[in-house]
């Protein structure tokens, strides 16, 4: 049986987690409205990946013998004014979730749950990746320097991210 306190914290994060599919989609709006459909599809796959991450911890709270308490989902920001500030805003959200599962993994390791450790640390490891990916957009996007010519370039750059369905563990 998972521990209370780590049960309630794993649901917590299930929500940030659907909520950052949410944050996503609407800049994914905001990109379909400016005709940026490599952008939109970089947060479309962005997305998938959210909502594979809260399933992922959804799945191992009941295989755990948990049961997950679902809450209301924010409404995320839906007004952007350029790609780089929506990649700005993203590498934020990201360093933000890294935070959350840190302190989630502290939380494993307070009431020594190993199999929760193993777990968590595959998303330590994600965010990682995660972090370095948004990176690598942004400093694209700051190297353009509101170039038209270089935006399209990197939108169709972007428009060849797939999604991969992660093996989570």
């Amino acid at each position: 049986m998972m521990n209370e306190k780590l049960q309630k914290a794993f649901c917590v994060q299930i929500n940030k987690e659907l909520y950052s599919a949410y944050l996503y989609l609407s800049m994914q709006n905001y990109f379909k409205e400016v005709n940026l459909d490599g952008f939109a599809n970089w947060m479309a796959v962005q997305v998938q990946e959210e909502l594979s991450h809260a399933m992922g911890m959804y799945n191992y709270v009941f295989e755990r013998g948990g049961s997950v308490e679902l809450m209301a989902i924010d409404k995320p920001e839906g007004t952007y004014n350029s790609a780089l500030e929506v990649f700005e805003k993203v590498l934020e959200h990201e360093e933000y979730v890294t935070s959350l599962i840190n302190d989630l993994a502290f939380i494993a390791e307070e009431v020594r749950d190993r199999a929760a450790m193993s777990l968590l640390d595959w998303y330590i490891k994600e965010q990682v990746e995660e972090e370095a990916n948004v990176a690598n957009v942004l400093g694209n996007l700051r190297l353009a320097q509101n170039d038209p010519r270089a935006l399209l370039l990197l939108d169709r750059e972007l428009a060849t991210r797939t999604f991969v369905a992660p093996v989570i563990g």
